[in-house]
């Protein structure tokens, strides 16, 4: 049974001692796996891909691979708390407040006109009864 493009990746990851840039495995891998130019150039995007997510291998910044188990975890680990935060400055609220201001300014200004139409439609009404009460003497 042939091997997949991310074993022969392992493999050759495996016999380095340094970590190795990407363009020098995925050489190693196309020569391995007997890859034409056009096969490769189809599967590299995949590849990359499944490297990325196959939890044997880390990136470790400018295109080097290593094994996950040759690093040290604060080398590797990424602290979520500095890509996301609950903790929203007093600015961002003000901000926010300042748009949803501005977003319903044309409808607060709406409200006021559509009573005074709802009123004056009720005038109206009572001066066509009032019309037709005069045109029935």
């Amino acid at each position: 049974m042939p091997k997949s493009l991310l074993e022969y990746a392992y493999e050759y990851v495996s016999q380095q001692t340094q970590p190795s840039k990407f363009a020098d495995i995925w050489a190693y891998c196309i020569k391995e796996a007997g890859l034409s130019e056009e096969e490769a150039t189809a599967k590299v995007s995949r590849f990359y891909t499944n490297l990325m997510l196959d939890g044997r291998f880390v990136t470790l910044g400018e295109n080097e691979w290593d094994l996950r188990t040759r690093q040290k975890f604060e080398k590797v680990h990424i602290d979520m708390s500095e890509v996301y935060s609950d903790v929203e400055t007093s600015d961002d609220d003000s901000e926010e407040e300042e748009e949803e201001a501005e977003y319903n300014k044309p409808f607060e200004e709406e409200t006021p006109e559509k009573e005074e139409d709802f009123d004056s439609d009720e005038e109206n009404e009572e001066s066509e009864e009032e019309l037709k009460e005069d045109n029935e003497f």
